[in-house]
């Protein structure tokens, strides 16, 4: 018996459903995977040219000192001299230098934060206050993303994608985070640890989509618009020029240029 075309569609259209869902979790468990994974502020890996505090109270030569990282990845330090510090993170820096400074003092203690994180960036753009490149901490979170950048009347706050590119082999992976949802309810298994250079996404709603494409339709003829109604305006000016310059008649007579 021939297997009618209902359930023969629904057997083709099926398979095809389950992959998008699966391949849809499988982008989710990759962001959460990493969400704890390495990257994190005390993983954070100092590049070109960031800057980096130093405290060392047994090295006068040095404790105190601020640098920022050269175009050939080193710092210059009084003392040791040029110190080869990028791609390495705060407590490798630091036990780095407590191997330098150990020619010249006893058991030296060194602790390096990072001052300014300038190397790494992530982008926000769509529907926020602020667009563009935002510097990377290592700490940054979709909801800090959010915040910083502003939103307005306009944002899809409920439909905000982060699109993570590919690296090598990596596949580019993109998940949509309800962000309303995430804050009214208060569930931050979604508030992403964000990586360098990941795009985070707030689309306009329906409302403002639509405005956006009156508003791009009608900008072509307002030049044209403008240029129609400019000499009745002009003849409205003069017209309001002359009236109020006109000379009021005196003594019987009025002079008129």
């Amino acid at each position: 018996m021939p297997t009618p075309p209902r359930w023969r569609r629904l057997a083709v259209g099926l398979p095809l459903l389950v992959a998008g869902c699966t391949a849809r979790n499988a982008d989710m468990l990759h962001f959460l995977r990493e969400h704890e994974h390495e990257v994190s502020a005390i993983e954070y890996r100092v590049g070109i040219p960031d800057s980096v505090g130093i405290s060392v109270p047994r090295a006068q030569e040095i404790d105190g000192e601020s640098q920022r990282i050269q175009p050939d990845g080193k710092v210059h330090l009084r003392l040791l001299g040029d110190v080869k510090i990028v791609g390495m993170t705060a407590k490798e820096i630091a036990a780095k230098l407590e191997v330098l400074l150990g020619r010249y003092y006893l058991d030296p203690k060194v602790s390096v934060r990072v001052l300014g994180y300038f190397s790494k960036k992530y982008y926000l753009y769509g529907q926020v206050g602020r667009q563009g490149p935002v510097s990377y901490t290592g700490r940054d979170t979709l909801l800090d993303a959010i915040l910083s950048g502003g939103v307005n009347y306009s944002s899809w706050t409920s439909h905000v994608k982060v699109i993570r590119p590919s690296h090598g082999e990596t596949p580019v992976r993109t998940i949509m985070v309800n962000v309303d949802r995430m804050v009214k309810k208060g569930d931050w298994s979604k508030n992403l640890l964000l990586e360098p250079d990941d795009i985070v996404y707030v689309p306009p709603t329906p409302v403002a989509w639509l405005g956006l494409r009156v508003h791009e339709f009608l900008s072509p003829v307002t030049p044209l618009l403008r240029a129609y109604t400019a000499p009745a305006q002009l003849r409205d000016v003069d017209k309001v020029y002359d009236d109020e310059n006109a000379v009021t008649p005196q003594y019987g007579y009025s002079y008129q240029p």
